[in-house]
């Protein structure tokens, strides 16, 4: 039998997953991760303590498995900035992708043109938590970290090279915002927009589809595992969850309704829009012929989250909220722009605020709630479109397991949603690319799934509240004030 271990590093919790030849989930562990909310809107992470969480949950299911595994597959979060020395020891803490402290250097990067200039080039938008802005800031407030750097990288690569000794960055997490997603090379003049050629240094080549690592001996005693094990890193979540979810023809999109709204359609061509917003990702797959048309914006669970807190409730009270208030939220409604990092799509702005509107003495807390997560589900409608959904649409991520709020996903959207019956779609999908990379045989077929549809009463109620989310949206961007830095 042939067992692999899928890792997926997400932002708060580690989740391994294995898997037998016919994708039948055999095991699993989690264990929850540190994320660091500082002054100033920085959010950081510690990579020994991430990794220590890898550990934990491949020790716990390999122990339960009948027989050793015969690879690993690692996905996680993209983004962010994990700056590591020549030994994969970090330099400094990881700058998660949440992060917000160079909010001030993308905002004046938008007015400049700076933003639009390395969209052209790369297809990829700029939001505070990416690479562009991240090294530009610590070019100016931290250029000793950067000294002390070898590499630049991301999550996956950064628990990668210190289980094999090995740099692998996978093309999906290069892609923004300085990959040319055709060539897959950097884009030169992208990095000298933003005024960091001299850190083009730290940027590992991507390595090519169909990479295979292997333990070395301090990875091999960390996981308790051989030393020599075969090993795959990447893609980064956002792909790998496309892959698990059975996305595969052109058109297709999957809805990744976790921590953020991720939405995604697969394409086969790259189209750059010079006249578009810059905003989004073009994401390389391990198919150097196929793309992925990428919004993920910043609201998702976290904002529901946040609702859920202020009106004294959790998210098991989420179900019977959505109960006592009807759809439409009786007149209330919201923009869902929590983040301190702002919004990064389908548009990108740091200054982006939420916002709940319509309220009297006559609404409940119900209707509070109920009012964000319509919200939501109007942002992935505004991101689907942005991203161009023709075929159907897959859906994945926490919030799908609340049926109301998938209900409510279907019919803001107007289409079915099927949701995978295998939740661990990321796990899965990063499993499917080392089978392949690996030469072994797995299903091609489509995944198990349960299909929601949208209800054809509430079409005229959502349609309305869509419409009255874009003018509020359109309203709010002329008032935000950019941020300052």
């Amino acid at each position: 039998m042939s067992v692999i271990l899928g890792i997926d590093i997400g932002t708060s919790v580690t989740k391994a997953v294995a898997f037998d030849h016919d994708r039948t989930p055999l095991a699993s562990a989690s264990r929850r991760s540190d994320v660091r909310r500082l002054s100033g809107g920085r959010v950081e992470q510690d990579l020994e303590e991430v990794l220590g969480t890898v550990a934990e949950v491949v020790r716990e299911t390999a122990a339960a498995l009948p027989v050793p595994p015969t690879a690993i597959a690692l996905t996680g979060q993209g983004d962010g900035l994990w700056l590591r020395d020549a030994a994969g020891r970090a330099v400094r803490p990881a700058i998660s992708w949440m992060d917000g402290r160079a909010a001030g250097l993308v905002s004046g990067w938008l007015a400049d043109g700076t933003v639009g200039e390395v969209y052209a080039r790369t297809g990829s938008g700029m939001f505070p938590g990416c690479h562009a802005p991240l090294l530009a800031w610590l070019q100016e407030h931290e250029p000793e970290s950067l000294r002390s750097a070898a590499v630049a990288g991301y999550c996956v690569d950064a628990v990668a090279q210190r289980l094999t000794g090995q740099v692998c960055v996978d093309a999906s997490d290069a892609t923004l915002p300085l990959l040319d997603p055709v060539t897959r090379e950097y884009a030169r003049e992208a990095l000298a927009a933003c005024g960091i050629e001299e850190q083009a240094r730290l940027l590992p080549p991507p390595a090519a589809p169909g990479t295979v690592l292997a333990l070395d001996a301090e990875g091999a005693r960390l996981l308790g595992l051989p030393e020599g094990l075969p090993l795959t890193a990447g893609p980064y979540d956002l792909p790998a969850c496309a892959i698990g979810g059975g996305v595969r023809e052109p058109g297709d999109g999957l809805l990744i309704v976790g921590t953020t709204l991720a939405c995604q359609v697969l394409t086969d061509r790259v189209e750059i829009s010079t006249s578009a917003e810059p905003a989004g990702m073009w994401l390389c797959t391990p198919d150097r012929e196929r793309w992925l048309r990428a919004m993920p914006a910043m609201v998702g669970t976290a904002a529901l989250e946040w609702v859920l807190a202020l009106t004294g409730g959790g998210t098991t009270d989420l179900d019977g909220f959505l109960a006592d208030s009807p759809p439409g939220a009786r007149g209330a409604h919201a923009l869902p722009f929590l983040s301190e990092a702002g919004e990064r799509a389908p548009f990108v702005d740091p200054a982006a605020r939420g916002r709940i509107d319509g309220l009297t003495l006559g609404h409940g807390r119900a209707d509070a709630v109920r009012a964000v997560c319509e919200a939501i589900g109007y942002a992935a409608r505004h991101c689907l479109e942005t991203a161009g959904l023709t075929g159907t649409l897959a859906a994945c991520g926490g919030g799908t397991r609340s049926g109301p709020w998938a209900q409510l996903f279907a019919d803001v959207l107007g289409r079915p949603v099927r949701i995978p019956t295998e939740t661990e779609v990321g796990a899965l999908g990063a499993v499917t690319v080392a089978r392949r990379a690996l030469g072994e045989p797995f299903p091609e077929g489509g995944q198990p799934f349960r299909t929601v549809d949208p209800r054809p009463e509430h079409r005229a109620v959502y349609e309305h509240g869509y419409a009255r989310y874009r003018a509020a949206l359109t309203g709010a961007r002329a008032g935000w004030e950019p941020r300052e830095g």
